[in-house]
């Protein structure tokens, strides 16, 4: 980054791509706003080579961010390449903040513009990074419990088949949320809406879904009697040599069953609400 190089009128997406392209050590990110972190997320899984990412924040905003699936699956993918870790702040900056070991980067709001204010000063750089250094060796650390995205996506075309981890990912690309508050479909739901299209097993999709880390049995238990009372799936016992039959998944309702990938998940959304 030259010398006293702002980054003004920008979107934040634009100051984290100019920070991780001009940055080959560790890098401090302090203090950022839920876009923020969304948008490095986003920013950040298109780089195949990142420096590690020391994101403190506050703890509140972090479990609001991570409750959206697709964030938080990528963000996982992150960690589990060493390219991001997560604390806890306790005593928040006012403005948002970048430190790497060239400058420090404020991010400042002003109505509907962002700007990036760069101060490169080597005594304040090496000030700023030694303190919020110190502060990270106190932090706690932030839990993430959601699975890497690579990990899903492998681990379903593995086990359950290709087709439906395929229409699983573009189910995923076709939303920009997936938090099942009202926003968007949850991860659970996309599942199984997937295991139906594809005749699944509620046995197999479920206990994928457990193993790696998505929800219980239980959970998909429940929302698979909610989805079929709605009538967005239906099910058929199919016989095993001991023990009860288990129930093979299907769709439902007509309007999903002739929707591509890429409706689907806007009229199951539709037909939820």
């Amino acid at each position: 980054m030259a010398p006293n190089s702002n980054l003004l009128n920008r979107q934040i997406d634009d100051i984290v791509k100019t920070v991780l392209e001009d940055t080959t050590g560790d890098i401090y990110m302090v203090n950022p706003s839920r876009d923020a972190i969304e948008d490095f997320v986003n920013v950040a899984i298109e780089y195949d080579d990142l420096p590690t990412v020391h994101m403190l924040a506050d703890e509140r905003t972090l479990k609001e961010v991570m409750d959206d699936f697709i964030v938080a699956s990528n963000a996982a993918d992150l960690i589990d390449a060493g390219s991001l870790e997560l604390r806890t702040l306790e005593e928040a900056p006012e403005n948002s903040l970048f430190i790497t070991d060239e400058s420090v980067v404020a991010i400042v709001h002003a109505a509907d513009r962002v700007g990036g204010l760069v101060a490169d000063d080597d005594e304040f750089v090496e000030a700023t990074t030694e303190t919020y250094a110190n502060r990270w060796e106190d932090a706690a650390s932030f839990s993430l419990r959601t699975p890497p995205i690579t990990r899903v996506r492998d681990t379903l075309s593995d086990e359950i088949s290709p087709e439906a981890e395929e229409d699983f990912t573009t189910i995923l690309g076709s939303l920009e949320t997936a938090r099942g508050d009202g926003d968007g479909l949850d991860e659970v739901t996309i599942s199984l809406l997937v295991a139906a299209r594809n005749e699944a097993l509620l046995y197999d999709i479920s206990k994928w879904g457990e193993d790696v880390g998505i929800a219980s049995k239980a959970t998909f238990s429940r929302t698979k009697t909610k989805l079929e009372d709605m009538g967005l799936i239906d099910t058929e016992k199919v016989p095993i040599d001991v023990g009860r039959p288990r129930l093979r998944l299907k769709i439902g309702d007509d309007r999903l069953a002739e929707a591509d990938n890429g409706q689907l998940a806007t009229v199951a959304q539709s037909m939820l609400n």
